[in-house]
């Protein structure tokens, strides 16, 4: 067979393909830009799956607005172009060199994608992935663009498929059709969406989740020592704590052990805990709460943290034990859980929950220790980390009321809708960067990035208030102004964990950040939304209780294996 016969066969199978895929060159190209600029660098390292979840969104986002762009070029600017049509063996070159230029250019960024993965994970500290494992993000990039297309594509037809019936039946002019027929189907999706479909799914997760909530780790043994929750002395019940409050009450530092790690006598730390499940509405969850307090003595201790809990009801092992070695035992800590499910479904859930039992927590604690003589209150301070960071602020109107009721505040990784947080970081000091802001020269207000200790002037007035934010946390970086918008973030100089080459782009910078919540918790401590080895630091600064570089590495210590055991058997 000649080479012009091969040529002539391979142009009837490509033209037979091509009818089929319904591929639009335009679209390939705008898609092959848009997975080029996904797999640039993001917050994180990203592993070939997430990569490709990730990707696969971004071409086939690219693709469709490559067809919004061929089509309003065909519709109002070819017209006026005076040129004869190409010669279909031309068309058909222009295809293929098309064609294959992007596949090239997609292989050739995979390849280089590889690259800043594995400089990312050097920042961190971590190994990097290999060239040719990760040159599978390039398959399921494809595969996953593909289905997106297909969904659209199905739902053009149908909307098609509407407007038609809408013309025979309802007499909807012929030109109104297409558009009629999508107002029925956005009204329907949304109808569904907002009711059956979202409600079906988050009772099928709570069910899901409130399984876990019953189950009993055989490292979360019943309490006997009557300081708390739990105990056989207590007035919350065992079975009712959930799986994240019996760990709460049965681990942690003992006065002994606070007397090992610090050499000072100790006394035994008083920890109150309501599960979703010891009391009927947040109301009741928080009388019995003050009630614990009550029962334990513990407005007679020193300091009385009021922690918010994140989705599950969990609380930072690291942050109760600093608070607790640092004051020698001589506190208490009280929490409530608000729901089974994990922050992020809390979050696009019902956020208002983390908030109203913040509150009822908070206003009922602060109502009976406002009455205690003024001499013999326990220094009182807020907790919250995560979504609870963001409950936990809901409390105070505005940073007057925080200074004028607490002691001290340490929010920790708070999401990027925290309304404090927010108003803080918005109004930060002239030539302070996002991720490392100065609001008011640090008189009452500070931040910490992990790098180093809160910034600000000398003088840290108190109440001191506290954030926690690692310029690699995308619970602290994530928002949908992300898709229009360059965040300040990335304009100004960047955290040391954050790669250089991370570029902001619409839409693929917001896909990348979204993929990257998922990891939040996948990297090492000190990145990311990974926060346990800088509470200890943070505690001691806004608490006030200093302690000498032998016995805050003794206590560090302790933290951590503390840590490492929690991660082995819980």
């Amino acid at each position: 067979m000649t080479a012009g016969a091969l040529r002539a066969r391979g142009a009837v199978m490509f033209a037979r393909v091509e009818r089929v895929v319904d591929l639009n060159y335009v679209g390939l190209v705008f898609a092959t830009v848009f997975f080029a600029l996904s797999v640039t660098p993001s917050l994180l390292p990203r592993d070939w799956l997430f990569q490709g979840l990730v990707s696969g969104i971004n071409a086939a986002i690219g693709y469709g607005l490559g067809c919004v762009f061929e089509w309003a070029f065909q519709k109002w600017v070819r017209p006026r172009i005076p040129l004869a049509p190409l010669p279909s063996r031309v068309r058909y070159g222009v295809k293929v060199a098309v064609f294959t230029s992007c596949v090239i250019v997609a292989g050739l960024m995979l390849i280089q994608s590889a690259r800043w993965q594995r400089l990312t994970t050097s920042l961190m500290g971590m190994d990097g992935t290999t060239t040719p494992a990760y040159l599978r993000t390039g398959v399921l990039s494809v595969a996953v663009g593909v289905c997106v297309v297909a969904v659209y594509r199905t739902v053009r037809a149908l909307v098609l498929a509407l407007g038609r019936q809408l013309n025979q039946w309802v007499r909807v002019p012929r030109e109104l059709a297409p558009a009629a027929g999508l107002l029925v189907l956005v009204v329907v999706v949304v109808t569904i969406g907002n009711g059956v479909a979202s409600r079906a799914f988050f009772a099928v997760a709570n069910s899901a989740f409130s399984v876990r909530n019953d189950r009993q780790s055989a490292y979360a043994v019943q309490p006997w020592a009557p300081e708390r929750s739990g105990s056989p002395t207590s007035l919350v019940k065992w079975d009712t704590l959930g799986y994240e409050g019996r760990w709460f009450v049965s681990n942690g530092p003992s006065a002994a052990a606070i007397t090992e790690v610090t050499g000072i006598r100790a006394r035994e730390p008083i920890r109150a805990y309501v599960g979703l499940e010891s009391a009927a509405g947040d109301a009741a969850a928080a009388s019995l709460a003050v009630a614990e307090l009550e029962r334990t003595k513990a407005f007679e201790r020193s300091a009385l943290a009021v922690v918010t809990t994140t989705g599950t009801g969990w609380v930072n092992s690291a942050a109760a034990g600093s608070f607790e070695y640092l004051f020698g035992g001589d506190t208490a800590i009280v929490a409530t859980q608000y729901s089974y499910l994990p922050s992020v479904l809390s979050f696009l859930s019902d956020r208002d929950k983390a908030a109203a039992a913040s509150r009822a927590l908070f206003d009922a604690v602060y109502a009976r220790w406002s009455v205690l003589p003024v001499e013999q209150r326990p220094k009182l301070f807020v907790y919250g980390e995560s979504l609870g960071s963001q409950g936990s602020e809901e409390v105070f109107d505005g940073l007057a009321d925080l200074r004028a009721k607490v002691d001290g505040a340490l929010w920790v990784g708070p999401p990027n809708s925290n309304r404090l947080w927010r108003q803080f970081v918005d109004r930060r000091d002239p030539g302070s960067p996002e991720v490392a802001p100065v609001y008011s020269d640090g008189l009452a207000v500070r931040f910490a990035d992990g790098t180093g200790g809160f910034a600000g002037a000398p003088e840290w007035l108190p109440p001191r208030i506290g954030y926690l934010q690692h310029p690699s946390d995308p619970i602290v970086w994530w928002s949908t102004d992300l898709i229009f918008t360059r965040p300040d973030w990335l304009s100004e100089p960047r955290g040391p964990d954050v790669s250089t080459q991370m570029r902001w782009a619409p839409f693929v910078t917001f896909w990348q950040v979204t993929a990257d919540l998922t990891n939040a918790q996948g990297v090492v401590d000190g990145h990311g939304h990974r926060y346990s080895g800088a509470v200890l630091d943070a505690w001691s600064v806004i608490a006030d209780r200093p302690v000498d570089a032998m016995t805050r590495d003794a206590i560090f210590a302790a933290l951590i294996a503390d840590e490492q055991y929690e991660e082995a058997v819980k």
